[in-house]
């Protein structure tokens, strides 16, 4: 049953409905069950006649009104009609109650003896706070009943020699801690091997304060891979971000562009080198001078490596991604127009028709993501543009999560890229349900129950040692 508000009593009227129906306190109150020291118990007195008629169903306004009038009696501060706050008047009222029936409030109490382990603990076990029994009703050293408090037993243990130390603190009023959602839904895209899942999008439930390290655990028993085998990496409208090292912390990941794992193809050992190819005439005049491996390069580079390609189309900063991110494996020695058919065979899938490689020249340019500004370009004049220096810088950067591998942007001028592959844009991936039910369950609501919240405040603290 409501109470009537007179005039900025709403603080008044939300302490005595938590205190109504607080079943052992209201059983208290309403049937009489307390003995009140002489006629000054008048505060107590007004509230037990309340919550008796709240409960009877009894109640006028009348009886809120003496409440009121009795409680600015007693207390200056909640005279006239200004808001005040609820707690400092629920911590008031219980304390007046104590004073009122004679007993010492939790407030007043002075603090319990340090008793240490193995000592009898006078009068028992301590009571302490317990909301699942009598929440509001506990026995104070002299046995009298003291509402709304407990004592509060805290143990201290030293870790070296053991010994165990007990203090029991009164209290009146537990401020506790409310348990923060621990994980974030983030959404990952699979790029795999198999034909039947080569572009799944899964959605994951990874821990705030995790590494990249476990986020690769998780990927890899979405994809039921081996973990050593995902290359995590960011990859934008525009091309690659950045990849991922396991030492990184999960908070940024994924945020500045959507994050992709990549799952490199199966290592074939080849026969042997393929021999360079003369490049097209002309092919490098539409780019950027760039340095040769030939001048900067130790003799005896071989070996294949992994390469992840993002295609982009346009001009300058309105460069824009097209089709699928891809990966594949490659020699070393390879020149550049078994280079850029190796690549053609990847997109042959997007291609309107067949592309004739030899005397083409250069299709397109093939850009470092991430490296330097001067070798930033591979060149076309170049017999072995991936044994440059900057590869091998960039295959160490990699080695920090995943395999070593070495991210490309292949860059089409807007003509080139219409004749070849039409106006196809981004590629189609799927979504599996994990991604809709990680949204949900992250978009709702964080709750917790009281039992959750007193579980983190009595959790067990490694206390740092004091210096000496």
């Amino acid at each position: 049953q409501g109470l009537r508000n007179h005039g900025n009593t709403c603080f008044m009227n939300a302490v005595v409905q938590c205190l109504s129906n607080t079943a052992p306190l209201a059983e208290v109150l309403a049937l009489g069950r307390y003995r009140a020291r002489g006629g000054r118990a008048e505060v107590t007195h007004r509230l037990a006649a309340l919550v008796r008629a709240l409960w009877t169903r009894d109640y006028t306004p009348q009886l809120s009104a003496e409440f009121k009038n009795i409680v600015s009696k007693h207390s200056a501060q909640f005279r006239g009609n200004a808001q005040h706050d609820a707690l400092e008047f629920l911590l008031w009222l219980l304390d007046r109650m104590h004073e009122d029936l004679g007993t010492a409030s939790p407030a007043q109490q002075t603090r319990g003896p340090e008793e240490e382990v193995g000592a009898p603990c006078r009068g028992g076990r301590t009571p302490w706070l317990r909301f699942g029994g009598c929440p509001c009703q506990v026995r104070d050293q002299g046995s009298r009943d003291v509402l709304g408090g407990g004592r509060l037993e805290s143990s201290l243990t030293c870790p070296h020699c053991l010994k165990q130390s007990n203090t029991f603190d009164p209290f009146l009023c537990i401020s506790l801690p409310i348990p923060l959602r621990q994980t974030r839904a983030l959404n990952v895209t699979l790029v795999l091997q198999c034909e039947r899942r080569r572009f799944v999008r899964v959605g994951l439930a990874v821990p705030l304060l995790g590494t990249v390290a476990e986020l690769r655990e998780m990927v890899a028993r979405e994809g039921r891979i081996p973990p050593e085998q995902v290359i995590l990496a960011e990859v934008s409208p525009r091309g690659f971000v950045r990849s991922l090292g396991d030492a990184e912390e999960l908070g940024a990941a994924g945020e500045g562009a959507p994050l992709y794992a990549f799952q490199p193809p199966p290592a074939r050992r080849a026969a042997g080198c393929p021999r360079s190819l003369p490049a097209s005439p002309g092919a490098a005049q539409r780019l950027p001078p760039t340095a040769r491996s030939s001048d900067c390069l130790h003799p005896g580079a071989g070996g294949r490596i992994l390469l992840l390609l993002c295609n982009t189309a346009g001009d300058g900063p309105r460069l824009t991604r097209f089709g699928p991110p891809l990966v594949l494996r490659e020699e070393r020695g390879v020149s550049w127009e078994q280079l850029q058919q190796s690549i053609l065979a990847q997109l042959r899938a997007l291609l309107r028709g067949e592309v004739r490689v030899q005397g083409t020249g250069a299709l397109f340019r093939i850009r470092l993501a991430g490296g330097s500004a001067p070798c930033a370009y591979l060149s076309p004049q170049d017999p072995r543009p991936l044994c440059h220096p900057a590869i091998d810088r960039a295959l160490q950067l990699s080695e920090a999560g995943g395999p070593p591998h070495v991210k490309l942007t292949v860059e089409w001028d807007m003509s080139t890229k219409e004749r070849l592959f039409g106006n196809i844009q981004e590629e189609v991936v799927q979504d599996t349900e994990s991604v809709r039910l990680q949204e949900q369950a992250h978009r709702q609501q964080h709750s917790c129950t009281l039992d959750e919240c007193f579980q983190l405040y009595t959790k067990e603290e490694q206390v740092p040692a004091a210096l000496p």
